[in-house]
């Protein structure tokens, strides 16, 4: 189990808007909610790390990995906002599996997928707003 989650992985979460973007790269641009990097350990099924948003942006991780049926995992993680930086007082629940391992699959890279929300308000923006997200293996 911990050999599938463990390390760096790159995330972002999109805005969950339901507009075609076309080929209309700055709408493209404005869906994405957040970036940055994903830095996990597994242990005994507990996960521990840290989103690290770039420029000070830093969320300490803490939550769960649970085994279900098929190889699959489900993946559940508080991210808390670090004293003393820009993110004090944040907090991001993270909600998510692994993406399916296609058999007939050409070099995929791992990743996994699922929902955020902002568990607590700052910076004048409510609690309750949720993305979509996906986490891709880094090298």
């Amino acid at each position: 189990m911990s050999f599938l989650l463990q390390g760096s992985w790159t995330y972002r979460s999109y805005r969950n808007d339901p507009a075609l973007i076309g080929d209309d790269a700055q709408k493209a641009l404005q869906n994405i909610f957040g970036e940055g990097v994903f830095n996990l350990a597994v242990s005994g099924g507990k996960v521990t790390g840290t989103l690290d948003m770039g420029s000070g942006y830093l969320l300490d991780l803490t939550g769960a990995v649970v085994p279900l049926e098929g190889g699959e995992i489900r993946i559940e993680i508080v991210g808390a906002g670090r004293s003393g930086t820009p993110t004090a007082g944040w907090q991001y629940d993270y909600h998510g599996t692994n993406a399916f391992a296609w058999p007939n699959g050409v070099n995929q890279v791992p990743a996994f997928v699922g929902s955020v929300i902002r568990a607590k308000p700052h910076n004048g923006s409510p609690a309750g707003y949720v993305a979509s997200f996906i986490a891709v293996r880094q090298a």
